[in-house]
């Protein structure tokens, strides 16, 4: 009888024994993972905002009642109603690098067609404008469907990105192509410029 209750004890003490080593490994190894989680490195955090600011009353081109030109005559539009000028200003801190997309969306009232539209975007340095997008017509750009921080089925009018920061200025002009048969009808068009950011460090 004694040996069996001996034999009991040391398998109780065992069986304790182990689960005590257990409970022990897993505290150890739960707090080495969490000290690693705390650490001590020094984090960086790199932030960058894009604004986008203009002087009109609206952020983009109204088109009424406008004749058919040729890109030649549309690259030269001086109508303050034909041409629309903005600024986007990038404030960096850090290692930001930030992705930016100038994208217009057609205004439910217009009545062109895309088609028969066409829109020129240039850079800004004093008087002098450097082509950023050659004449192209609304239809032939590529929609924003694919940039995910951009809402969809707007149209692209450029994409870029800021490493430090600075200004640019941009003039975007529009017009009716010169290949589109204007209907007896007044027709209009309305886009507006929208400016959207994306952040990586």
């Amino acid at each position: 009888m004694s040996d069996n209750k001996n034999d009991s004890k040391s398998k109780v003490l065992i069986i304790t024994a182990i689960i005590v080593l257990i409970i022990a490994v897993i505290g150890v190894s739960y707090a080495a993972i969490f000290y690693s989680k705390i650490g001590d490195e020094v984090n960086n955090v790199s932030t960058g905002t894009i604004v986008m600011s203009y002087t009109e009353n609206t952020n983009g081109i109204y088109l009424t009642n406008a004749s058919p030109m040729t890109d030649e005559v549309g690259r030269t539009l001086t109508d303050e109603n034909l041409y629309f000028d903005f600024t986007v200003n990038a404030t960096m801190s850090g290692n930001a690098n930030v992705d930016y997309v100038i994208s217009a969306s057609k205004d439910s009232y217009s009545t062109l067609e895309d088609s028969a539209v066409k829109v020129y975007l240039t850079s800004l340095n004093g008087t002098n404008e450097t082509t950023v997008l050659a004449p192209t017509k609304v239809s032939s750009l590529r929609t924003t469907n694919d940039i995910f921080y951009v809402p969809d089925n707007q149209y692209v009018i450029l994409e870029s990105n800021f490493i430090k920061s600075e200004s640019r200025n941009y003039r975007l002009r529009m017009w009716v192509s010169d290949d589109y048969v204007l209907p007896s009808i007044s027709q209009t068009y309305m886009m507006r410029v929208n400016v959207y950011a994306n952040m990586s460090v």
